[in-house]
């Protein structure tokens, strides 16, 4: 994926492009982040981290989690190559700030005309896990996920590359979602 998927605000340039998108995804992430529905002087739960070990690595107890963040990356790969904000599918794997961070990158690529062709390669892992909360990072490899004009030639000559995602995969009525999602910069893995 290139510093300028979606078409993120700048200072100038590069630097101007990846302000946006950590700005962008810094406000989805504080518009989820403060709101796990418990009371305000509950306390915390203990965070588990789980350690992969020969006998029980982490994607094979979690497979569901991972299976619902492919399938919302699946989502996204999809209806970019078409962007509508406000495709049903998007809400299929996807709540809160990881849904509003789609729908945001899809608007701007609506807004420019632009398209994406091809597919990021996958590789989570789950690091760690708590109830019904399971956090997964990601080298994402966008080197075959380019966005296009709608004449077909690449929207810039910046090429794909390799980043490092983050995200937060929790029950919701009863179904795993998708619910935080953050993408650092570019060759950020």
């Amino acid at each position: 994926m290139s510093d300028e998927r979606w078409g993120v605000v700048a200072f100038r340039g590069r630097a101007r492009r990846k302000l946006q998108w950590v700005c962008a995804a810094a406000v989805a992430l504080v518009l989820v982040g403060g709101c796990d529905g418990g009371p305000p002087d509950a306390k915390p739960r203990p965070k588990r981290t789980v350690e992969p070990t020969a006998s029980r690595a982490p994607g094979a107890e979690y497979g569901e989690a991972l299976a619902v963040y492919r399938a919302m990356w699946g989502d996204l790969v999809a209806v970019s190559a078409s962007p509508d904000p406000r495709s049903p599918r998007l809400k299929e794997h996807a709540t809160g700030g990881a849904l509003e961070l789609m729908k945001y990158g899809l608007r701007r690529s609506e807004e420019e005309g632009v398209v994406s062709k091809g597919t990021p390669l996958l590789t989570p892992k789950v690091v760690s896990a708590a109830d019904g909360k399971i956090d997964i990072r990601d080298c994402v490899d966008g080197t075959d996920w380019l966005q296009y004009k709608q004449n077909g030639e690449l929207k810039n000559d910046v090429p794909g590359s390799h980043f490092k995602t983050d995200a937060t995969v929790r029950r919701v009525d009863g179904e795993w979602r998708v619910a935080t999602f953050y993408m650092h910069d570019s060759g950020s893995c």
